[in-house]
């Protein structure tokens, strides 16, 4: 029987059945993070050492050794940022909401109304963890939310609407046992009902499931009181004998009940609650072999003619479940709760998103993403002007008085624009260009400019706040130092190496801004929508921008570290590079590049524009300067 002590949460399936999920406690949930946590370590240095091991049997000089470091040092540091935000966001978005160690700990995340979790609602819970790790990578956040939330919910469920759930069975109902019994006489009596009401049937099946655990004392003390409480109600005989007296009465008691008799003193609909289980538990035992296989192998496993007898069987099950939770009047059963666990597995199961694939995977980055970025245009052109205004201002104030610059502007960004003055003479590029550590520089820059936008996008949960003080300070940061640049007549050497990079950087920033303040319009400016709903449609819109935003960075990552640097390309050179980034990225957003790679006919319409609210964004991740 389930734990008083443990949370649910009940939803109501779309066949009208209310299922009651056992909400995972804090310490499983734990359990489970540091499980996933030891697999991604025990996973990235056997990665490290198998690749280290390769670059060193492939180079036989001094020179292929430097570059292929560099490469291999460039994979690692793009494979450790996969694990770290990909494991999770890929397992429980593709294995249905489980990551290797809630799998081991019978844990699934599921939506608030049971459904499978998803690729979207997956990628919200999991980019959010930026916001619950907080303060200093402790989680107190997270478990603090977890612990006052009564779904046990962190700030990633709240914002992408699901829940942890526990999925281990109870002890199965148990197969009929005879009715009948002989009587003195030779005749054969069927009693009318069980000698125990169904409150004295607990309490003696405690007392049998602990007996043997207690000391002896205890033991003989507990039996007395069982005794002492049952004598109202039957004979036991012998005091002395009590607990072989009670022993033969919770065996003929199941017996009773497994027989479909009804507990004494039970009326209505109750009275059919045993028969219900007696006649039913046999199909309930067959189905949870077959939900096992097809949770372990998918529907597919079953075939056409399966898969319709599993749907059949489940609502079955479902219709089973609705006239036993009427029997027990709502009080607490192993059977509704082993059926309650059947049917919800079957649910998730059955109303799980379809998987899509490549094609599918193709369409939503031809068609669904520049979508929505051409929907959400006003969230994204506030980011803008909180990027874009502090950094005009920032810009004129440093012109006019440079030394208001180190107010503002770090020191060491203030010691390389001095440097600057010298490399211009020369001819050098911005920063020194060691062309064998680009792919290192490429592959460091994507990790940070991308945890950089889930900073900005997470922190919207903050309402407003975080999203917006990330993009003022970078605003302030990178104006301040173009016009650093500016009043010692260098600007064009910052140009050169800002502009290959810059449209799609800083227009991915800006999107990424646009999804955070997508986050808080939710909390904010739900409008006639439910927060909570609010919260589902615009994390799902936000996922969005969030891909737009990482494709663009993946790029410009790419061109930061390869291109930029270059010091012997003019200035002219690199504007047609940032030219052609802006042409391509019109065409992408317009929605151009759908027709070479799906069918037009089918793009999907943009909604209705959604109203504004703030962001919040913790100081702790500022953006590097996009320079």
């Amino acid at each position: 029987m389930q734990d008083s002590l443990t949370q649910t949460v009940d939803i109501e399936t779309p066949e009208l059945v209310v299922l009651s999920y056992t909400i995972a406690g804090l310490g499983s949930r734990v359990y489970a993070a540091l499980i996933d946590l030891v697999i991604c370590a025990v996973v990235l240095i056997a990665f490290v050492i198998g690749l280290v091991v390769l670059v060193g049997s492939r180079a036989e000089s001094r020179a292929e050794s430097s570059a292929s470091t560099a490469w291999a040092v460039a994979i690692i540091v793009l494979f450790q940022f996969a694990i770290l935000w990909g494991y999770y966001l890929l397992f429980e978005g593709f294995n249905d909401g489980q990551t290797l160690g809630k799998r081991l700990l019978k844990l699934r995340a599921v939506r608030d109304g049971g459904y499978s979790i998803g690729f979207s609602a997956s990628a919200v819970r999991n980019l959010m963890r930026i916001v619950d790790l907080q303060p200093a990578f402790t989680y107190a956040i997270g478990i603090g939310s977890v612990l006052f939330s009564k779904s046990g919910k962190r700030l990633g469920d709240i914002v992408a609407g699901t829940i942890v759930v526990r999925e281990s069975f109870v002890r199965q109902p148990l197969l009929p046992a005879a009715v009948a019994q002989p009587s003195t006489d030779g005749l054969v009596t069927v009693p009318l009902s069980a000698q125990l009401s169904d409150d004295e049937f607990r309490l003696l099946e405690r007392w049998a499931e602990r007996r043997h655990s207690l000391e002896p004392q205890r033991r003989r003390e507990l039996t007395a009181q069982v005794a002492a409480r049952l004598r109202r109600t039957v004979s036991l005989g012998d005091p002395a004998k009590e607990s072989a007296e009670l022993a033969r009465l919770v065996e003929s008691e199941r017996r009773a009940r497994q027989s479909g008799l009804a507990a004494r003193g039970a009326t209505g609909a109750s009275r059919d609650r045993y028969a219900l289980v007696t006649s039913n538990s046999p199909r309930w035992i067959a189905f949870a072999a077959r939900l096992t296989k097809a949770q372990k192998h998918g529907l597919r496993a079953f075939g056409e003619t399966g898969v319709r007898e599993f749907v059949a069987e489940y609502r079955a099950l479902a219709a089973d479940l609705a006239r036993l939770q009427t029997a027990t009047r709502g009080e607490a059963s192993n059977e509704v709760f082993y059926l309650g666990r059947l049917v919800a597995g079957a649910h998730n199961l059955l109303y799980r998103d379809r998987r899509g694939g490549i094609r599918a995977v193709l369409r939503f980055l031809a068609i669904d993403v520049p979508t929505e970025v051409r929907r959400s245009i006003a969230p994204i052109a506030l980011a803008a002007a909180c990027l874009f205004g502090p950094a005009a201002i920032a810009y004129t104030a440093v012109v006019r008085d440079p030394s208001v610059a180190p107010t503002f502007i770090p020191t060491g960004m203030l010691d390389r624009a001095e440097e600057g003055v010298d490399r211009a003479k020369r001819g050098d590029g911005y920063i020194e260009d060691p062309q064998v550590f680009r792919p290192v520089m490429a592959s460091s820059i994507i990790a940070n400019n991308v945890q950089v936008t889930i900073a900005a996008f997470a922190f919207g949960v903050t309402a407003g706040i975080g999203t917006l003080a990330l993009l003022l300070f970078n605003g302030v940061s990178l104006g301040g130092v173009f016009g650093l640049y500016a009043s010692k007549g260098i600007l064009s050497l910052l140009a050169a190496f800002v502009a290959p990079h810059g449209v799609l950087e800083l227009s991915a920033i800006c999107i990424a801004g646009g999804a955070g303040f997508l986050i808080a319009a939710s909390l904010l400016l739900p409008g006639r929508r439910t927060r909570r709903r609010a919260l589902a449609e615009n994390s799902a819109r936000a996922m969005r921008l969030m891909a737009a935003s990482t494709l663009m960075l993946i790029v410009a990552g790419s061109l930061e570290g390869m291109v930029s640097p270059i010091p012997y390309w003019p200035l002219s050179l690199k504007l047609i590079v940032s030219a052609m980034t802006l042409v391509l990225l019109v065409v992408y957003l317009r929605g151009g590049i759908h027709r070479v790679i799906v069918d037009p006919s089918s793009e999907n319409m943009p909604g209705d524009a959604l109203s504004l609210g703030g962001n919040t964004t913790s100081p702790a991740f500022t953006a590097r300067p996009a320079i």
